[in-house]
């Protein structure tokens, strides 16, 4: 506790898995927090689920594409706390498509969700640190695909590699200023078993879809030498760690959180020599919310999930 003590964040995007749980933990640790999200709804439950254990935060409906958008952000963050310390930028909406049928429309909507917003969120951000007098922190959340090309995500892995290096460029130019930029890269995470690949663990009728990019998640959970996926509170662990003082001497770092995936061997794959079944893994997994258990295993939304 206290390790944010006094500082002020922005979290941009803040559902109850990874943007919720990270401005939970901020706030655990004593930072203010504004939770940012399009979806006012989003935003407004984060909150309420952090001012309910007695933590300081404020809610803010925007679009980190829009350059008006982020501003009012951030200035009405800074008018209600006085400053900013750390910003945390997870936007980005994701578009799946072989490069010869790649959509313009939907290539520089993930441009500007991920790519854009970062230029944006670090731009406003790093003003607001430097009229309060702040050596902030500026962390951006990536992906594998920011390391890796894959099948069917060219525009994804364009503009996460993108933002990976817009990010060292930045901690470059900010650095001479005391504001760090790094980032976090987690791989698939462990919350998507009940979320957007709930049929595969729980429909004993799934079948594969036919898309070359594709991969079960048993052929993911057996390329994972930690033998799980990562969840939330591991994302908000490291984030609060470079948000805080214990990074001082970091800036330009990418922080891979994948359980040993980007530096196993490529052609070593863990699961063949421990062996563990996917729909084992799942039924065995506590569903999070905001990095704390639930005592069903539910969806986004709340409703149950049967366990078959």
């Amino acid at each position: 506790m206290d390790r944010l003590k006094n500082k002020v964040a922005i979290v941009f995007g803040a559902g109850p898995n990874i943007g919720g749980t990270i401005a939970h933990f901020l706030a655990r640790e004593g930072a203010s927090v504004c939770v940012s999200d399009l979806n006012e709804a989003a935003a407004g439950q984060t909150v309420a689920f952090i001012r309910e254990r007695g933590w300081e935060a404020m809610a803010q409906v925007g679009d980190a594409r829009s350059d008006a958008d982020v501003g009012r952000i951030v200035a009405s963050t800074v008018e209600r706390y006085g400053r900013l310390d750390i910003v945390v930028n997870m936007a980005g909406r994701v578009h799946w498509d072989d490069v010869l049928g790649m959509q313009h429309d939907d290539w520089n909507d993930s441009v500007a969700s991920f790519a854009t917003a970062g230029l944006l969120t670090t731009q406003h951000g790093a003003r607001a640190m430097l009229a309060c007098g702040a050596r902030g922190s500026i962390i951006h959340l990536l992906s594998t695909a920011a390391h890796f090309g894959e099948a069917d995500g060219a525009s994804y892995c364009a503009a996460k590699a993108g933002l990976l290096n817009f990010a060292r460029s930045a901690a470059m130019d900010l650095a001479h200023h005391g504001i760090r930029v790094n980032t976090v890269t987690p791989c698939s995470m462990e919350h998507q078993l009940w979320t957007t690949m709930r049929d595969e663990m729980f429909d004993p009728d799934w079948v594969q879809p036919e898309r070359r990019g594709f991969y079960s998640r048993q052929e993911y959970l057996d390329q994972l030498p930690l033998r799980r996926f990562p969840r939330a509170a591991d994302m908000a662990w490291a984030t609060v760690f470079l948000a805080s003082d214990e990074s001082s001497c970091m800036t330009g770092a990418d922080l891979p959180v994948d359980a040993g995936l980007r530096h196993k061997y490529p052609t070593w794959t863990p699961g063949k020599h421990d062996p563990r079944a996917i729909n084992d893994y799942a039924r065995a997994t506590r569903v999070t919310r905001y990095g704390e258990e639930q005592e069903l295993l539910t969806d986004l939304l709340g409703e149950p999930i049967e366990r078959n």
